[in-house]
């Protein structure tokens, strides 16, 4: 047994695991509108939770039960202060985009920076301090949302923004239409990576779930530290993705990824208790028995290794305790011997043929583990 969970592997490091070229060849219907909002609407509706700015990064809070979700803040002061003063002037701003769920509330696509400055100014604190405007003229310099003069706190209210509101009619299961916008705007200068967007788009209980799995101790020793672009989520989603949808796969996986995601939102197919007991039995066997480079041909993480050895592990868990638990390295040492394996684990990993192949062959070698 090894005892390795604090391996320094380096962020970022896995292989095949980028969708951002993959093409969804999906036809949609999707129903885009205009609307004017004045900017106290806005303003109240974000306060209300009837508008949703987006959470992209995912941090489970230490010693709690809950998890917190974090979107950055990138404007600086000075473009905060230069909006406000755009819309004091009547000066006209660039437009929102917004998604309708099916809740009827509105998520942000695009225009999280201008409605969060404007939340902040009406709040009056920003970042923990005071939101005075100074780099404004002379007359708005160091006035607070309350303490603009009545005729320019009421230009400020009155103050239209655009907004774009898009909703996807059909497929209806999905917000896959969406994704694709997501993907196609560019978040402060960084385009967002799939799992980022899958965290924003299909928020709710089992975004929070992954986030909680992803600092399993075992699980941080076999991916190293934490992914700041949600890489370690997608590889845990993509396990619970194959373990119980293998047989529906079809390329491209990024829509695998996004249908299965969207289909258990709320953990309605698998719930809390059954997913966090197969992934904490599963990366645990493989942390202890194989040891923290299971998922390393060499340097980087292969994603396809990964997926295919956490679901050959997962299944042989499921049909009983092992033994000889000691035996799941040299399985796993035969397995890389398997040069059709190899063969799906290196090139053209989402092709459906591949999938299949590597989890059938990692499946049997593991079902041989006493």
């Amino acid at each position: 047994m090894t005892n390795e969970l604090a391996t320094p592997f380096p962020d970022e490091d896995v292989e095949d695991l980028d969708e951002v070229n993959e093409v969804i060849p999906t036809a949609y219907t999707i129903t885009a509108y205009g609307a004017d909002y004045p900017v106290d609407g806005l303003v109240k509706r974000l306060g209300q939770g009837d508008i949703v700015v987006p959470l992209f990064s995912m941090q489970a809070e230490a010693g709690q039960s809950t998890v917190g979700f974090q979107r950055e803040f990138v404007w600086t002061k000075p473009q905060c202060d230069r909006f406000i003063e755009s819309l004091l002037l009547g000066l006209p701003v660039p437009g929102i985009f917004l998604v309708k769920e099916a809740s009827g509330k509105h998520l942000v696509l695009d225009g999280q920076q201008r409605l969060r400055t404007l939340q902040h100014f009406y709040d009056g604190v920003m970042q923990g301090k005071e939101f005075l405007l100074e780099n404004v003229q002379d007359k708005w310099r160091g006035k607070t949302y309350k303490t603009l003069e009545p005729d320019d706190r009421r230009r400020l209210d009155d103050s239209i923004i655009h907004a774009t509101i898009v909703r996807q009619d059909e497929p209806s299961d999905d917000q896959s239409s969406v994704y694709l916008i997501f993907e196609r705007l560019n978040s402060g200068g960084t385009f967002l990576q799939p799992q980022e967007i899958r965290v924003a788009l299909y928020h709710g209980r089992f975004a929070s779930l992954l986030s909680s799995l992803n600092t399993n101790a075992a699980w941080r020793g076999l991916y190293g530290q934490k992914s700041t672009r949600l890489k370690d989520l997608e590889l845990i989603l993509r396990f619970f993705a194959l373990y119980y949808r293998a047989k529906q796969y079809k390329r491209p996986m990024k829509e695998f990824l996004n249908r299965y995601m969207a289909a258990n939102v709320d953990l309605q197919r698998n719930d809390e208790g059954e997913l966090r007991s197969l992934f904490e039995s599963t990366v645990e066997t493989i942390h202890s028995y194989i040891g923290s480079r299971a998922f390393r041909l060499k340097t980087a993480i292969n994603a396809a290794i990964a997926d295919s050895v956490m679901v050959g592990v997962a299944r042989r868990l499921a049909a009983g305790k092992p033994t000889k638990p000691e035996s799941f390295k040299s399985a796993y040492e035969e397995l890389l011997r398997d040069a059709e394996y190899l063969k799906a684990s290196g090139r053209s990993t989402a092709d459906e043929e591949f999938v299949r192949l590597r989890l059938d062959r990692a499946i049997a070698a593991f079902a041989r583990v006493e």
